[in-house]
Parts: structure tokens; sequence; C-alpha cells
């Protein structure tokens, strides 16, 4: 399927995925303090104080809610465990805590509960009065680093929406002093706390969910050597991997992101799935429409060209570049399809490698790519 756009047609609805186009159905457990997990896979776990936003951000990124259907959900009385399931790279668990949780019930197992945790994100109420927060913050972290110091701890600072740009900034800068005075002050200086500005009603909530699972990917240093090469011998300025359910991206180039081109590529994957689940669906109602036929190209009106290409079920990789280097379309393709052989060996990797074997089978993937794009002169930039 292609979709072209000469005049830079946007699509900015947050969550506007067709609703059976998805993971699949929640898994609630009713026990709020004994889940065992099904699977040995990382677990990422939202929590926080009551009413902070907990469930509307799990709602929102995996689940297409609509920000303001988030408005009607009801407050979190038990721990609901959510299975993401969706690729070789994008498979963890996603644990949403009821803010009144008492780490000091006797029934609350620390052991079970932090020692398969991957990331800890705990969300702050930014239009609230967050001392109350901040306390809580300083009393999970500390037990959680406890039981497993190799937690990756997140913080969001959330429903920023509400506030102004000199506003935000303060709140950050605020919070960040006082929780790490706080980790100061109980000698934990060597606990890492990292901040993040949120909201659901714009693309930061998915960018921050990005950089999260990002650190639970061991792949990930091999993912941006792969983009880096491919960008470089294809004249390409900015590529995202991004998980297409989702719209997490889980690996992009070494380049700094820029938040106005992630929204762009947010936009157009957003695009080529309602376009795919309306007029590409084919005979069979069962087929996913977003398969290897996908593509999409969109020419915006300052010379800048956005190029998606499917990489496998539930993955895409877009592109932004300039639309002379896009003159050489067939160089660009040829790349693509090395990265992606170069991908689906990493995939292979994965799942039947043992760790040891890792680090050399991927190099391989990586020689591989690099090797293929400058045979009979292929790494050549377009001009």
């Amino acid at each position: 399927m292609s979709y072209d756009d000469e005049d830079g047609y946007g699509y900015s609805v947050v969550g506007s995925f067709p609703k059976d186009f998805g993971y699949g159905p929640d898994d609630t457990d009713s026990d709020a303090v004994g889940i065992v997990p099904t699977e040995n896979k990382p677990r990422i776990l939202l929590m926080g104080l009551r009413r902070s936003g907990k469930s509307s951000i799990q709602k929102v990124v995996f689940h297409k809610m609509s920000p303001n259907e988030t408005l009607f959900l009801e407050s979190t009385n038990k721990i609901v465990k959510d299975d993401i399931s969706n690729s070789s790279f994008v498979q963890f668990q996603i644990w949403d805590f009821p803010g009144q949780i008492d780490f000091f019930d006797p029934t609350f197992d620390s052991e079970m509960i932090f020692g398969g945790t991957g990331a800890l994100i705990f969300v702050i109420d930014a239009q609230d009065d967050y001392m109350e927060a901040l306390a809580k913050l300083h009393m999970t972290v500390t037990r959680a680093y406890k039981v497993n110091p190799d937690i990756k701890f997140e913080v969001f600072i959330h429903k920023v929406d509400g506030l102004s740009d000199d506003h935000k900034i303060e709140t950050q800068r605020d919070i960040h002093q006082r929780a790490n005075d706080d980790l100061a002050d109980a000698g934990l200086e060597n606990l890492h706390l990292s901040f993040y500005l949120t909201s659901i009603y714009d693309h930061s909530i998915f960018e921050a969910f990005s950089k999260v699972v990002q650190k639970l990917i061991p792949q990930l240093p091999i993912l941006e050597n792969l983009l880096n090469i491919l960008i470089s011998n294809s004249g390409i300025e900015k590529a995202f991997l991004f998980d297409v359910v989702s719209k997490i991206y889980i690996a992009t180039d070494s380049s700094p992101v820029d938040m106005q081109s992630y929204e762009l590529c947010c936009d157009m994957l957003d695009v080529v799935i309602d376009i795919s689940c309306i007029y590409g669906m084919g005979e069979d109602p069962e087929a996913n429409p977003f398969d290897k036929e996908s593509s999409s190209l969109i020419k915006l009106n300052n010379a800048t060209v956005l190029y998606l290409r499917e990489v496998n079920k539930y993955l895409a990789l877009v592109c932004i570049l300039r639309e002379d280097s896009f003159e050489k379309q067939g160089i660009i393709d040829y790349n693509f399809h090395c990265f992606r052989q170069a991908i689906q060996e990493v995939f292979e990797v994965r799942t039947k490698a043992t760790t040891q074997q890792h680090g050399a089978a991927a190099m391989n993937s990586t020689a591989m790519l690099q090797d293929s794009m400058q045979s009979n002169g292929i790494s050549e930039r377009p001009h």
C-alpha cells in the first residue's frame, strides 16, 4: 500500500489506531499481591499516587484509547497485569499498581514484585501538590533498590499539558532536586533517577515510554549500529524503528531525536495503519493489514520526504530525508533490503543462540549489512 501526499498532509490524533488492531485483551489478576508471572519476561511497574494518571498512560500507549476516553476510567484498586508480546524486541509485562498500596503490608512480597523487574515508572501529577508523591517515590525506590539494584528507575512528571513552558521547567527542576536530595540524605547517591515531562495529549508519553523500553532491549547497541550504517549509506537524515501498534520506537540512529521529527513519523504511522485497515484488508478479514507490501511515501512542502517500509509483522522503519536524496530510490531500497536481512538475523540470534554467542552473531549481522552496502559501489550516498 502506497500513500503519497505532495502537500505535507498531517494526521495528529493521538491514539487513532482502529480498536481491533492491537495487542489483545487485558490480563488482570484479582490477587493484588500474589501475582506470579506466567513467563520470564522483563517487568515494567507503573506506580504513583491515586489519580496520577497511571492507568491512562497504559491505555493510551498500549491499547489505543483516546485521551478523552481516559476521563471515564475508574481508579485502580488492584494490580493489573498487561502482557505485551509483539515482537522479539518488544516483550515485557506492565503491572499497574493501585496508588494506595502499602509496602509494609505483610502480604506484599517485595522480593517477588521487585526481583524480576526491569524498570519502575513512578508517575507524579505535575498539576497537584507533589510533596506527598515525592515521599512515596522515595519510599518506593529505596525499597525496590534494596531488593534489586539493577532496576531502571524512571519518573514521569505527568499532566504537564496544563502548565506553561516556564512552569514545566521549574516543576521538573524542583522535583529533580528534591528527589535526588532525599536519596543523598539516605546515602543512595548511586541510585539514578531519569525524569521525563509527559502528557497523554501529545507524543511526549510515547517518546518517554520509548526511552524506557529501549533500556530493556539488550540488542539496542546492535540496532543503533545497523541504523547508523543504513543512514550513512543512503543519504537519510533520521531513521526510527517503530513498533507499529504502540508507536514506541525501539531504536533510532545516534543523532539527537528532534520531537517534531518524531511526531511527524508517528503521524505517518497513524495514516498508514488507518488507511491499510480501511482499504488494505483484501478478501481475508482476518489478515493483518500491515504486511510485507506495506510502504508509504509522503513528500512535504519543505522538500522533505517521509519514507516508511515494513520490516516485519510488528516493526516499521520510518525515515526522514531530503527530496534530492530520494532521487536514487533504488539504492535506498537495496540498502533497506540488506537492513531487513540483518534485523532478521538479530531476531534469530535472540531466539536460537546462547548468551555467549549473541555478540559474535550480532556482529556478523552488522558486518553483512556493511559488506552488502559497499559491494558494487552500493554504499555511495545519493546526491
